[in-house]
């Protein structure tokens, strides 16, 4: 799990790309714990972050790996799909840990307005990242995979705050 992570770690500051991650049934299954790790770690660490966040987050994160499978389908590269959904879960949920961490450790000490905002710059840094995971997965520019990830960011906070219930 450590060599993954590492890897993992290496893509989400773009030092690496998911063609790093072999195209293996198992990784996306450690990469899909990690996830779940990370959520349920959000979940009872963080007070604001409920039952309803963590399936809206669900859903909206599926919504978000369909369209990157979309994309990386009609751009012809079906055979890096496994490799890429991996590395988009896994990215993922090493954002969503530092944010759970960030949130955690800095919220006593400089309250929960700033950390609230640091986190959310610390979610915000998915979006270059998946930029840059989706352009390597489908041999395009940096720019194009960031441009893709904008619009599916995009599409996911619709999506989340269409299945969010009413207050």
């Amino acid at each position: 799990m450590l060599p993954l992570i590492r890897t993992l770690f290496d893509i989400a500051i773009m030092r690496k790309g998911p063609e790093a991650i072999p195209g293996s049934w198992l990784l996306l299954g450690m990469s899909l714990a990690l996830w779940l790790f990370s959520s349920l770690s959000g979940l009872a660490l963080i007070a604001r972050f409920d039952e309803t966040d963590f399936f809206q987050g669900l859903l909206s994160g599926m919504a978000g790996i369909v369209c990157y499978a979309v994309v990386v389908v009609m751009s012809g590269y079906s055979a890096r799909l496994l490799q890429t959904v991996t590395a988009l879960i896994g990215c993922g949920a090493l954002i969503f840990l530092t944010f759970v961490a960030e949130f955690v450790l800095f919220t006593p000490f400089v309250g929960e307005r700033l950390t609230g905002l640091i986190a959310n710059l610390i979610l915000l840094w998915s979006v270059p990242v998946e930029g840059h995971i989706i352009a390597r997965a489908i041999d395009r520019h940096w720019y194009i995979g960031f441009l893709i990830a904008i619009a599916v960011f995009a599409l996911q906070y619709i999506f989340y705050n269409v299945v969010a219930p009413e207050p």
